[in-house]
């Protein structure tokens, strides 16, 4: 995709745009009739006023729709990139899009960081999207070609942030693996601070409030210190408090108050300084404060930092267990590997062994790198890729994971992808995208947290001022505590974390039980589900078709036209190919020249065949496929019509043969069903879900193999290019906020996976197709989907307590701090009880997020 970009600052948080327009490079298109659909597509686009789309370079160049005479607002402030994007996706084409760019950052301690940031981002020209995440402490941005690591770096810089880019080359999980790394050792300088907090805040909280518990220790202090001599032992304990173990605050605090955005280092910053300096004209100079209200609270400064570092110290430590499951993924890796090389055997670092390797494997050993068995027989445990508890049987041939643990036999593997090429690191990369993607959800949080400490600061003002102008007397002092509770006690961590935790630890167990999200949002999706709609081919079945019918019309040798047949399908990639070929095989049949051959999608294939395998003396013309495929060449297919319903009714799928324009055979292919797909309709019926089969079979087929699994409805003789058409007529029939779920496996997919409110796509299918949905199922099975729906049921309920909680601690206790009970009740909070609470509502949110590692998804 390019696009010129303008230099200033857009409003739109897709993109700037110059010139009025954008243009696309676009992938998939292959004739006119794609290009006029892709035009078509980007004309219906609020803000398009114009679109041209040229086949020859693949691009489409979009002209946005001049504002109104008068309007501020530039054209380009009207036309959204995202929105062109998803009108092409829905279209069935791709837009080319450079890599995002991916930033880890530092110094972020709450939401209003990461907001900030994500605000910052968004503003720059040439920046698509960009979403900030406070759990993981990455950023990535979306960005049209020419933005640059570097500038986005300076940005970020300038909001008072540090970043580094995430080179494309680092590992998988290496990103999550360096932050996991700088939260260890935060944590240690946590402790360390903490530990050094406690040793000196322990005697300004004994010389201050020991006398409220032991009444002769505050005799004898009044005794042998006195007063004055006790406020300054205090003082001097707190202020190094202040300038040790809590420095981090007022380093972070306080710059960003000068650059009019405070986060939660400046409310506590606020908060412990004034406390502190109140308490620092009352020792030194008290006779600039009014009579009555000369008092010292510099056990709260201390207790305050001494808590909140608490605090932090446990965030920390819970913080690194979100990412438990990139870490597990990772592990399950060994660091070496027995290679043979020049003859002999060497054991060798993992990073060292290429494509084509030769591995030689011991029973009970990790398998290093994806490879196919050449040698040896064995069971191998794949339950790190499926969630499957049961070993798969592993003989030449056959393909095995990197990560997986072989079990019983000695193999020989030839490696076939490593690095970021394996299975494995596509796992960690998907799951690793998934986390750090923004829910919907976090959409009002951002706005809250957006303007949160501002608001409370002002809270914090007016609570002083209130108290000082009406509050009874010492005025002052019930205004400046009250007024530091206020600023203490407001959490906007525990808002900022209540999502991206909970989406942290649900995608990192979907990915331990083989449901992989590509798209984070597609977790919150999926808790509306209301129909789930299926291919057939490859998601119901075992994808494996067998001949199991072959009836010829009497003019015609049955060997001599299956060779015919199967010499025509070699060309062909669909599974039916392959059951006719198998046969042809079994039969061990020689397989005449074929020539000119054409697949017709969703119809059949035609080619040219010498008629004869011996003489070789005549080509003619056949064609393999449907009825409808018969009836557009004209053939009458009346003679085998009442073959073809017995067939169908069996659950078989009936093909039709023609040969130099005249029926002669009908064929028909069984695909077994999948063992566990029965048990995975029940499962989806009894969480309330409507099942819909999608085929290019014939109705009577269809209609068979729905009977046998209790499928609620039937679609069938359904061309690749009509799954579209009939998954939009489906989303037409639901209510509003109920979504359509798509389930498949092949190529022709792809369109539908992306057409669906939801795309899940069986993992063993192909490439395109998993690239095209939300969700991957690793197990191969529909079992994975009722796993996906409730644990994004288990994970939003999760996500809801979190944000139940840090709404509702906030706005029952800044009214408490700030002293809204006083009058009726007699309630007030202490600046160290306020303290406690802060720190402990973080964890809390953390907590309760690690609970859906145990919440059970059966």
């Amino acid at each position: 995709m390019s696009a010129i970009a303008t230099t200033s600052p857009a409003t739109d948080p897709t993109v700037a745009l110059a010139e009025h327009t954008v243009q696309l490079r676009i992938d998939g298109m292959t004739c006119a009739s794609c290009a006029a659909r892709v035009q078509k597509a980007l004309l219906h686009v609020d803000g398009v006023e114009d679109a041209n789309v040229n086949l020859a370079t693949e691009t489409a160049t979009v002209t946005a729709r001049p504002a109104p005479a008068g309007s501020s607002t530039p054209p380009q402030a009207s036309l959204s990139v995202q929105a062109l994007m998803d009108a092409i996706t829905l279209a069935g084409y791709k837009v080319h899009l450079p890599p995002p760019i991916e930033l880890a950052i530092e110094g972020m301690t709450c939401a209003s960081c990461s907001g900030r940031i994500e605000r910052q981002l968004n503003l720059q020209a040439g920046v698509i999207k960009a979403e900030v995440n406070l759990s993981t402490e990455q950023a990535r941005i979306q960005c049209l070609p020419g933005t640059t690591a570097e500038h986005l770096i300076t940005v970020i810089d300038k909001a008072g942030f540090g970043a580094r880019a995430i080179s494309s080359a680092e590992p998988a999980g290496q990103a999550s693996l360096d932050t996991q790394a700088k939260r260890n050792a935060e944590a240690r300088i946590y402790q360390r601070d903490f530990w050094l907090a406690v040793a000196l805040t322990l005697p300004v909280f004994m010389l201050a409030m020991g006398g409220h518990l032991v009444p002769v220790l505050q005799q004898w202090l009044m005794t042998v210190l006195g007063q004055h001599t006790n406020w300054l032992i205090q003082g001097a304990l707190t202020t190094l408090v202040l300038l040790g173990p809590g420095r981090g605050f007022y380093l972070r605090g306080i710059p960003a108050l000068l650059h009019a955005a405070p986060d939660m280092n400046s409310l506590v910053a606020v908060g412990t300084l004034a406390a502190w300096g109140f308490s620092t004209i009352a020792t030194l100079a008290p006779g600039l404060l009014p009579h009555g209200t000369v008092h010292v609270y510099y056990e709260a400064a201390a207790v305050i930092v001494t808590l909140i570092l608490l605090g932090r110290l446990l965030e920390a430590r819970a913080k690194g267990k979100t990412s438990a499951a990139i870490r597990h993924l990772m592990g399950l890796q060994p660091q070496t590997a027995r290679v043979q090389r020049n003859g002999q055997r060497v054991t060798i670092a993992l990073a060292d062994v290429v494509a084509g390797d030769r591995i030689e494997l011991r029973p009970g050993e990790r398998i290093p790198v994806d490879g196919k068995v050449v040698a040896g027989d064995s069971y191998v445990d794949e339950s790190m890729l499926t969630g499957e508890p049961v070993a798969v049987h592993r003989q030449p041939g056959d393909s095995v994971t990197g990560g997986t643990l072989n079990q019983s036999g000695a193999l020989t593997l030839q490696a076939t992808a490593v690095g970021e090429h394996s299975v494995l690191a596509q796992i960690i990369r998907m799951v690793e995208q998934a986390q750090g993607a923004k829910l919907p959800i976090q959409a009002l949080v951002d706005k809250v947290t957006l303007w949160f400490v501002p608001t409370i600061m002002a809270l914090a003002l007016l609570t002083f001022g209130v108290w000082l102008i009406f509050g009874p007397e010492p005025a002052l002092t019930f205004g400046l505590v009250n007024a530091i509770a206020v600023l203490i006690v407001a959490c906007p961590c525990a808002m900022g974390l209540a999502t991206p935790t909970s989406l942290m630890v649900g995608t990192g167990r979907g990915a331990a039980i083989g449901v992989l999200f590509r798209k984070g949002e597609a977790l919150q999706q999926l808790q509306d589900v209301a129909m789930i709609a299926c291919d057939k081919t490859g998601t119901l079945t075992e994808g494996k078709p067998a001949l199991t019918d072959f009836d010829v019309t009497p003019d015609l040798e049955a060997d001599s036209l299956l060779a015919m047949i199967a010499a025509v399908e070699q060309h062909s990639e669909h599974p039916i190919a392959r059951a006719i070929e198998d046969a042809a095989q079994q039969r061990q049949l020689n397989l005449p020249t074929c020539s000119d051959f054409a697949s017709l999608a969703g119809l059949g294939v035609t080619a040219r065949v010498m008629t004869d395998v011996t003489q070789n003396k005549q080509m003619q013309t056949i064609a393999l496929g449907s009825d409808r495929l018969m009836q557009q060449l004209g053939i009458d297919i009346r003679p085998l019509a009442h073959t073809a319903a017995r067939l169908g009714q069996e659950g078989k799928t009936p093909l039709y043969v023609a040969l130099a324009g005249q029926l002669a055979a009908i064929i028909a292919v069984s695909d077994p069903i999948k063992a566990s797909t029965p048990a995975a309709i029940a499962g989806l019926h009894q969480l309330g879900l409507k099942v819909v089969m999608i085929t290019g079979d014939n109705h009577h087929t269809a209609a068979a193999i729905a009977q046998t699994l209790g499928i609620d409805q039937v679609i069938a003789e359904v061309l690749p290019s009509g799954k579209v058409d009939a998954l939009q007529q489906l989303k037409n029939k639901l209510p509003t906020g109920q979504q359509l779920l798509f389930v498949g496996d092949g190529i022709n997919d792809a369109p539908a996976l992306a057409a669906a409110d939801i795309g899940m796509a069986i993992g063993t299918g192909t490439d395109v197709a998993i690239e095209a949905a939300d969700v991957v199922l690793m197990s191969g099975n529909l079992n994975g989907a009722r796993t996906a729906i409730a644990l994004s049921k288990a994970t939003m309920t999760n996500i809801r307590q979190n944000l139940f909680w840090a709404f509702a601690y906030n706005a029952a206790l800044v009214p408490l701090a700030a002293g809204v009970f006083y009058p009726s009740f007699g309630w007030l909070l202490s600046p160290a009880v306020a303290a406690a609470a802060m720190a402990m509502s973080s964890v809390f949110v953390i907590g309760n997020a690690l609970r859906l590692n145990r919440v059970r998804l059966a």
